[in-house]
This record gives C-alpha cells, structure tokens and sequence, in this order.
C-alpha cells in the first residue's frame, strides 16, 4: 500500500519526464545518498571503507561508463581495462608534470585522454560490430599494456615501472583517510550517474539505443550512425577514463599496468551483464554483486569446509569464484538478459499493483 502513484497528478510535460516520477522513488533515492553520505561513516570502520565501499563505488563508475556503450549503443568492447589505464596514466603525468594541478583537474584531464583514445579504437565500429568489434577493442588493451610497460616516459622514468601518488587535496582539504576517500568517491559517483541518467534520456541517448536496437532502420529514419558510435564511445571512455584515475589515486595509491589488466575488462563486462544492460541502476547492482562475492567466498567456504572436515584452499576458493561467476554469467544471459536491475524493475511493478492480480 506504500508503492502508490494515486493522487500523483503531473501538470506539466516537464513534471511527467522527470527522472524519477514516482515520489516514492525520489524519496527512497535521495534517502539511500543521505545515508551514503552521513550515515554511512557512523557505521563503517576503516577496513570496510578500502576493501567493500571504495573498490565498488569506483567499480560502479566504470561499469556505468560500459554500460552506456554496450548495453545503451549495443557496441561490444573488451579494452575498458585499457581506458582506465589511460585516465589513471593522464592523470598521473598531468599531476606529476604541472605545478600545482588540482586533483578534480587531474581527474577530468585523465578522462578527456581517455575519450580521444577511445574515440580512435572506435573507429572500427563504423564497419564493424559483434565479435568482430570486440577483437578491435581488445587491441586497445594489449597496445596500451605495452605501451604503459616499455615507454618509461608515462611512467615518469621511475626504475620499477610503478608509479604513485600522496597528498591528494580537493579546493585545499585534504583527502587522506578512507573516509574522505570515500565521501570524494561518492560525490563523484552520484554526479555522473545523474549526468548518465540525464544522458541516456535525451536525444542522444535515444539514438544509441536506436543503434542498438536495429541499426540499419536508425540509419533509415535519419540517424547518423557515425556520430551515434562515436559518442558512446567518447562518453563512455571519459566516464571509464574518470573512474581509472580514481582506482589509481584513490584505491591504490601505487600502481603498475597490471592493475588494469584485460582481467579487469572482463570483471567490468561481467558487471553489466550481472547487473543489467541498459540499466543505469544495474551498473551499482553489478559492482556489489563483483565485489561482495568474493569476500563472502573467502569467508564462507573455509567456514563449511571446517564444518564437513575439508580444507579447502585459497586457491580453491578463487576456482570456485571464478565457477561462479561464469554459471551466472550463463544463467542470466538465458533466464533474465536484463540482468538484477529486471528483476528489481519486476518487483517494484508487482508492488505497484498489488494485491490486484497482473
């Protein structure tokens, strides 16, 4: 009886195609930030903050980067590993190389390299699609691994190939605890979802989904293939490319090419597939889903193993991860294609009508 629109009158075009419609929804929304931003550090301590709600905040940005091409504008990619390496990599040397480079400048300056390289890997989605398009993306990753690796000149010429970074400070506070860490993560976060969900909204965002639905007939109806491509390639490497330099900032601190392997461009598509193609919610869904699993794994298994009397190992307990993930992966392409965010978008619905029958 509380998922109610009686009474909910719209005046106004402008009241009708708000991004939330439903009072209920702006409510429940704007509470889940609130409490993000003040409850939330009340109650976490300082292990939970670096391994559960930073990786997954920044997680959450980059599979919502990746979501925007691929489950929005239907284009494949496999290099997005590569295009975090690029914003960290950017944003490293613009930090490193001009004097007095404020962070949040660093950050976006990393994310606008990043979109001219992707914008140039997606070049070959205006001849090619499907796996095809995947193997093109894929060469991002392997070109910039080597890339980050033998030119020393990215990595400032430091004789161990890792780079880093200290004295993070945002319009001169600070950022040095895994609180603050957090509270930046999340404000970035909560603007470019906004910005994404305002986005995939607009005109723009209905010719990507147009692409993807049937190019050929977008073509038809007077859409440009060419400038819809390259705009989810460009937004969705930016975005990429912001949540990259956070991982390497923020999360890590010091990091080496091998943080932003082609094994991270996989956990990121396994991330949206999970969560939900299409669906700016299913990015968050997927990213909790990744990174609360196998903290749940490693806790969890050891505990029944100790209970039937079998050691299991670690590295027992990374296969079974890994079995997982490939088996939902499975399930959720066959049952639900659009992933948790379907199956909340269902409950909800059946919310909304009970206890009417549908």
């Amino acid at each position: 009886m509380l998922y109610r629109e009686n009474g909910q009158f719209k005046t106004s075009y402008r009241a009708d195609q708000q991004v939330f419609p439903i009072t209920q929804d702006r409510i429940v929304i704007w509470g889940l930030v609130a409490f993000a931003a003040l409850g939330v550090p009340l109650l976490v301590d300082e292990y939970l903050f670096r391994a559960i709600l930073i990786p997954f905040l920044i997680l959450s940005l980059a599979a919502l980067g990746l979501n925007i091409l691929v489950g929005y504008c239907g284009q494949i990619s496999l290099g997005t590993g590569a295009f975090m390496a690029v914003g960290a990599y950017a944003a490293y040397n613009f930090n490193v190389r001009i004097e007095g480079m404020p962070l949040l400048g660093s950050l976006l300056l990393g994310g606008a390299c990043a979109t001219v390289v992707g914008v140039l890997f997606g070049i070959p989605s205006l001849r090619i699609k499907g796996l095809y398009l995947a193997v093109a993306t894929l060469a991002a990753q392997f070109f910039c691994d080597w890339a980050f690796l033998r030119i020393k000149w990215f990595t400032n010429y430091t004789a161990s190939g890792s780079v880093s970074v200290s004295n993070l400070n945002v319009f001169g506070i600070a950022i040095e605890t895994p609180h603050e860490k957090y509270l930046l993560c999340l404000g970035i976060v909560v603007v470019f979802a906004v910005m994404a969900k305002n986005l995939v909204r607009s005109h723009i965002g209905r010719e990507w989904m147009a692409i993807r639905d049937m190019d050929v007939a977008a073509a038809v109806i007077g859409i440009r293939p060419v400038y819809a491509k390259l705009t989810a390639f460009a937004v969705s490497s930016f975005i990429v490319g912001v949540a990259g330099a956070l991982w390497g900032f923020v999360h890590l601190g010091s990091w080496e090419p091998a943080a932003f392997s082609i094994d991270r461009s996989f956990q990121l598509l396994f991330m949206i597939i999970i969560g939900g193609l299409g669906s700016i919610m299913g990015s968050f869904f997927g990213a909790a889903f990744i990174v609360i699993l196998p903290i749940f794994l490693n806790q969890f298994l050891p505990g029944l193993g100790s209970l039937v009397g079998v050691n299991i190992s670690t590295a027992a307990v990374a296969h079974t991860e890994l079995m997982i993930f490939g088996a939902l992966i499975v399930f959720f392409l066959i049952v639900e294609p659009h992933g948790l965010a379907r199956l909340w978008s269902t409950a909800k619905e059946k919310l909304r009508l009970w206890p009417f029958p549908h």
